[in-house]
């Protein structure tokens, strides 16, 4: 059925289950998270066990593979990251997939290989990353620990998100323009163009047949259909027994039979009702002169059946009873007699409801079953929908609890400084918000944003959808599902760790460790910054008594990130998380400081997780810069319009003035006109260079448009072009702009010591020698407060983003509280 190999003497000790009962094992029906189709190398199908040649599907969520055409054959059994309102589960289980580990794997328990590169093999628990052999998991305790990042990990039964009608990439936020065509198209297209190529291969055979199989009217509809390909004197049986085996389906072919499919029937809209016409029809030997073209696999009615019932999270010592039921058998006499064998025999039958559940691999679909509903009519009716879908359906006998819908909707985009009141009124104006079961729950006035509770499901989806298409003040809205964590929950020595990712930052890796952190730690802990930004993630964790940050992006990244959380520090109960990064940007020069290196380069985030958590805790200055222009700004009429409001700007590197900041500002435009180009760090460094040498022959005077004053002393500036505040000891890019000979006059910089050093260079040909470490810049000035007039516009850059500032004052001084910072200890790197 699913190509599993082994050899002879192995298969004692084989403990896989085949595709063909994978549902019936799942403990937690939950669905995967499928992003779009994609090429994966060395990987294998999880279904149909062959390697994925063609474009695939992977889960963004937990490691499982899967063909375009074998995705409708893969169950809900994808690991559970939170609770869904009902489940509450506080021993956590090992959550094993198999297959598709690197070669050098090694099993747990008896040292020796466990991964393979020809074929699937291994097993990986998806939560603490155990590894072993097929035969040697089953002997491992089930309880599983998270592993060596276990103080790290947010633990599943930490977050509630009631997600019903959301799909997974909403729960997980993972964006969506990724999806290129929806995934209906692809499921359909898939398995007909592949079907229909082997088709044409086939035809030359004169010993095979091909036909096309349906396994019931919902395939016919969608016209997806496998090939088997069978003798051209086949019986009826083997016939059936191939149909059955491409639909991964191991029950006794006698309970099967075949029906012919002709092309009319297979176009006409009224599909069903002429199946019941021709349902007894077409039951002779397969194959007469004229070969049918398609055939479609229908059950045998049966006066009994044996069925399982599940009992749903009722805290019961047993996976399911089994029940014999007849033409007689209602869901009501169902539920009486399961009751008993469930010891809840003195309980009122009112109280509990039969959900059916189909637990597809995108979607698990439940639906209360009617009291007075025959169960053997509702199994045929699935059955005659698809045979396929009949082995992913269970019956769950639930207790009627009223459960309290709450979906919490992050909104941002939406003017700043409004009082809830006016924030309350504009969602009703613009996206008509039911005020009886929407509620704000928190304002964030200084950046914009909301905080919806909302108590239907469906509403809730509503909002979400239109949010996207709202524009409010010439600003589009955005719309983020945000979990809800219980604090209360989380244990004594856990400090779960906030990611940030950064896709588009330098070398455009943000993509891939967006995957792999959603692998190694809880989804709910991972958020990307293009997706509303820092404040979704420092909200989720605003209950949470202790947490640390990690940033993946460049030093521009970090800086955004930092200002955020000084916005909100306030708000939040851990006020001071430590912040580490992973450096993704072009100049990355706040990484090299606290040891994180030049920039990624592909390592294993595991490892980077590893150094996170073995990181020390420094402190750093950071720096307001209040920059107030005093002439009006450009393009105002007959010049009479007023001066610009004063503009304040967080530093945490450095600020240049001058030829620095004119290097900045030409290679950002040149990256907004042709962003595709820039994404790699060897390409943006070369436009750097190209820009510089068209400076070279360029001269001004910039000592003679600027005025310093150092903590109220004025400065007198040497001949100089560019003008540089620096707070920590590296500059574009890794240079030591301050140099490292000591000097009576200025103390050593330190990043914790509230000064700043201010250093300037004569020209392009200064900066590159800097850079290439054969000269410094002349020191000036180390001060804590810091005073410069312009007297003419002049480019200026803060932390790498670029502007033509005009005339007028700049102030620089400390910021708040120093902020906490990891740096990478060095017994590691040592290593």
């Amino acid at each position: 059925v699913c190509n599993f190999m082994s050899h002879e003497k192995c298969l004692k000790n084989v403990k896989i289950p085949c595709s063909c009962i994978a549902p019936s094992l799942v403990r937690v029906p939950v669905a995967h998270c499928f992003g779009p189709p994609g090429h994966y190398k060395r990987k294998f199908c999880t279904v149909c066990r062959k390697s994925l040649e063609s474009p695939a599907f992977r889960c963004e969520v937990c490691e499982l593979h899967v063909h375009t055409d074998c995705i409708l054959f893969a169950c809900s059994d994808c690991r559970q990251c939170h609770q869904d309102g009902h489940l509450d589960h506080d021993i956590y289980h090992h959550h094993w997939r198999e297959g598709n580990l690197s070669s050098s794997a090694r099993c747990e328990f008896c040292k020796k290989t466990c991964g393979s590169s020809e074929v699937l093999s291994g097993m990986r628990c998806e939560w603490c990353g155990i590894l072993a052999h097929a035969a040697c998991y089953v002997i491992v305790t089930p309880e599983c620990t998270f592993g060596r990042l276990r103080n790290m990990i947010l633990p599943p039964s930490c977050v509630q998100l009631y997600s019903r009608n959301f799909s997974k990439l909403h729960c997980f936020r993972i964006s969506e323009n990724l999806q290129t065509e929806s995934d209906e198209d692809d499921d359909v297209d898939g398995s007909t163009q592949g079907s229909t190529k082997d088709i044409q291969i086939s035809t030359d055979s004169s010993k095979q047949n091909f036909i096309k199989i349906f396994d019931g009217n919902d395939a016919v509809k969608r016209n997806q259909f496998r090939l088997i390909s069978v003798p051209r004197i086949a019986k009826n049986e083997e016939v059936v027994e191939a149909a059955l085996r491409a639909y991964y389906i191991n029950d006794d072919q006698q309970e099967y039979e075949l029906q012919t499919f002709t092309q009319q029937v297979l176009l006409s809209d009224d599909v069903i009702n002429r199946n019941d016409a021709a349902e007894d029809s077409n039951l002779g030997s397969v194959f007469r002169e004229s070969v049918p073209e398609a055939w479609i696999i229908r059950a045998k009615p049966k006066d009994e059946e044996v069925i399982r019932i599940y009992p749903a999270w009722l805290k019961v010592g047993m996976a399911y009873v089994s029940l014999r039921v007849n033409r007689d058998s209602t869901v009501q006499t169902v539920i009486k007699e399961v009751l008993p064998l469930l010891g809840r025999q003195m309980e009122c039958l009112q109280n509990f409801k039969l959900v059916e559940v189909l637990m597809g691999s995108k979607q698990v679909q439940r639906m209360v079953l009617d009291n007075q509903e025959l169960i053997l009519n509702r199994l045929k009716d699935i059955r005659k929908t698809s045979i396929r879908q009949m082995n992913q359906t269970r019956f769950y006998i639930v207790e009627n609890s009223k459960s309290i819908v709450q979906v919490n909707l992050f909104v941002g985009g939406l003017p700043p400084q409004l009082s809830p009141e006016e924030y309350t009124n504009i969602l009703k104006e613009e996206l008509a918000i039911k005020t009886n079961v929407v509620s704000v729950s928190h304002v964030y006035q200084a950046q914009g944003a909301v905080v919806l509770q909302i108590s239907c499901f469906s509403e809730a989806e509503r909002i979400y959808m239109l949010v996207k298409d709202t524009v409010v003040n010439d600003k589009p809205l955005n719309a983020v599902v945000i979990p809800a964590v219980m604090a209360s929950k989380i244990p004594q020595n856990c400090c779960p760790l906030l990611v940030f990712v950064n896709p588009k930052s330098g070398g455009l890796k943000g993509r891939d460790l967006l995957y792999s952190f959603r692998k190694l730690l809880n989804p709910h802990q991972v958020f990307e910054l293009t997706n509303g930004g820092p404040l979704p993630g420092f909200h989720t964790f605003s209950k949470v008594p202790s947490f640390r940050v990690l940033v993946c992006g460049g030093d521009g990244t970090v800086g955004w990130v930092l200002g955020a959380l000084e916005e909100i520090r306030h708000k939040l109960v851990c006020s001071e998380p430590s912040v580490a990064i992973l450096p993704l940007g072009t100049g990355n020069d706040l990484g090299r400081v606290l040891r994180w290196g030049a920039g990624y380069s592909g390592e294993d985030p595991y490892s980077i997780l590893v150094s996170v958590d073995e990181a020390d805790d420094v402190l750093m200055d950071r720096w307001t810069i209040l920059l107030d222009a005093e002439e009006p700004a450009e393009g105002a009429e007959n010049g009479i319009a007023e001066p610009e409001p004063p503009k304040i700007v967080q530093m945490n590197n450095y600020c240049g003035l001058g030829i620095d900041a004119e290097l900045s500002l030409d290679f950002h435009h040149a990256r907004e006109e042709e962003p595709g180009k820039f994404n790699s760090r060897f390409h943006n460094k070369g436009v750097y260079v190209k820009v510089g040498l068209q400076k070279i022959s360029h001269t001004r005077n910039l000592h003679k448009d600027i005025k310093l004053q150092v903590d109220q002393h004025e400065v007198d500036l040497p001949s100089i072009e560019g003008l540089i505040f620096i707070n920590i000891p590296s500059w574009g890019s890794g240079a030591d702009l301050w140099g490292s000979e000591s000097d009576n006059r200025f103390e050593k910089p330190r990043i914790d010591d509230g000064l700043l050093e201010v250093v300037g260079v004569t020209g392009v040909v200064h900066m590159g020698q800097v850079q290439g470490g054969f000269r410094s810049g002349i020191r000036i000035a180390q001060g804590s407060y810091f005073r410069v007039t312009l007297l003419k516009p002049i480019p200026v850059q803060v932390d790498g983003e670029p502007w033509i500032q005009a005339p007028g004052q700049i102030i620089i001084s400390a910021a708040g509280p120093k902020v906490h910072m990891l740096k990478k200890s060095k017994q590691k790197q040592k290593k």
